[in-house]
């Protein structure tokens, strides 16, 4: 659920640098979310065993790195935030969390009951 609401706050951060042109201190605070982002869906992607999707997310996240900034210039940086946003959209396609296993599940192995 974490990484879900991550997710969604990191394609808000990525449309409102594409639209508006934040000042150094909001875009510090957009690189931040974007970048946490990122890595909650690298553990996402590992755990799924998606590691392309690891890798670029992975990359992503090295790449809006709030504490060594990588300077672009604007219209480079707008198509990254593009490709990117698209990233984090087609994430919720691609990698589902599974549900967890009730303590009956995992009891009884042969029966397989989802957690409420």
């Amino acid at each position: 659920m974490l990484t879900r609401i991550m997710k969604w706050f990191s394609i808000t951060a990525l449309m409102a640098a594409m639209f508006w042109r934040p000042s150094d201190g909001y875009g510090v605070l957009f690189q931040f979310v974007v970048s946490v982002g990122a890595i909650l869906v690298v553990v996402q992607a590992v755990q799924a065993r998606r590691y392309l999707w690891g890798i670029g997310f992975l990359s992503m996240a090295v790449l809006f790195n709030p504490v060594a900034p990588i300077a672009f210039s604007r219209q480079v940086f707008v198509w990254l935030d593009f490709a990117c946003l698209a990233m984090f959209a087609i994430s919720f396609a691609v990698l589902k969390t599974r549900p967890l296993i009730s303590v009956t599940g995992i009891i009884n192995p042969g029966r397989r009951i989802e957690s409420l």
